[in-house]
């Protein structure tokens, strides 16, 4: 039996992009690829605070204990390795069973997010969705990515075969690639972070957007320019523009300018809707 191994799964309200506001069930994954040090950082230089939380890991003994970031990742303990150990290996039936119990009805929206999922976990995920738990439970998908991460064959054919033709291509919004591509601001390079032809592939199967994390009009002409390569690389979905903040101080301080900044370039605004709400804490 496939085994996932999993941050947390909790149910809440999703928080950014295209469904937010939308009841959801979140998986989150363990690992992820980039670090994402340089959020909310200045030009060039990198969070460290992270590093320091991990020094006392052994300390912490539930992801509720974990305290919360103003820099960097603001989910590092999904990634982070001194943090492993409050993230189980779950098999594929433990995993939907918590799902489905957590699920208010079945139009019930499940969000898959990290880390990065798409990193190591995609045979398992079909046989999560295929679970009869989840099967005809399930009413839309989302799968959060940084878009670096290639479809594996047995997920894309599963995706296109099944899920998408029986649900995405009658409703048009079953299945959504949520795809956060790291600026410079990021601390990763733009080599490592930008591969529209991964993205490119997404589209082919699910509902596909961009989704930047902005602070400053230097960040928005970035992602504009970045835009641009996957435009050119076949790209046709729409693109969002995201406040920088893990933590609700950082976020408002600039939401209401990068909104101005989505109306400048006429691009869309996805708040972070948990912040106010919830105060990102973990399992929100």
């Amino acid at each position: 039996m496939s085994s996932i191994k999993v941050s947390e799964i909790f149910y809440s309200l999703q928080g950014e992009g295209r469904f937010s506001g939308v009841p959801s069930v979140f998986l989150r994954t363990f690992g992820c690829n980039f670090k994402c040090q340089g959020f909310g950082m200045p030009k060039g230089q990198l969070s460290n605070e992270a590093d320091t939380i991990a020094q006392s890991a052994s300390d912490f003994k539930s992801y509720d204990d974990l305290p919360l970031v103003g820099t960097g990742c603001d989910s590092y303990a999904s990634w982070h390795p001194a943090f492993k150990h409050l993230s189980p290996m779950m098999t594929v039936d433990e995993i939907a069973e918590k799902i489905f119990a957590l699920m208010p009805n079945n139009e019930t929206h499940l969000v898959i997010t990290g880390g990065e999922p798409l990193l190591g976990w995609q045979n398992a995920f079909v046989d999560l969705l295929r679970h009869d738990l989840l099967r005809e439970n399930l009413k839309y998908l989302t799968f959060e990515t940084n878009g670096t991460k290639p479809l594996d064959k047995e997920l894309w054919t599963f995706l296109m075969d099944v899920w998408s033709w029986n649900r995405w291509r009658r409703t048009n919004e079953a299945l959504t690639f949520s795809v956060s591509p790291k600026l410079s601001g990021s601390g990763q390079t733009r080599e490592e972070a930008i591969k529209p032809e991964v993205v490119v592939r997404y589209q082919e199967v699910g509902y596909t957007y961009l989704k930047y994390v902005i602070a400053s009009e230097e960040d928005a002409e970035e992602a504009l320019e970045v835009t641009n390569i996957y435009r050119d690389a076949g790209f046709m979905g729409p693109v969002y523009f995201m406040p920088v903040g893990g933590v609700e101080s950082v976020y408002n301080l600039n939401n209401r300018k990068v909104a101005e900044l989505a109306m400048k370039h006429g691009v869309r605004y996805s708040d972070r809707l948990h912040l106010p709400l919830f105060g990102n804490v973990w399992g929100a």
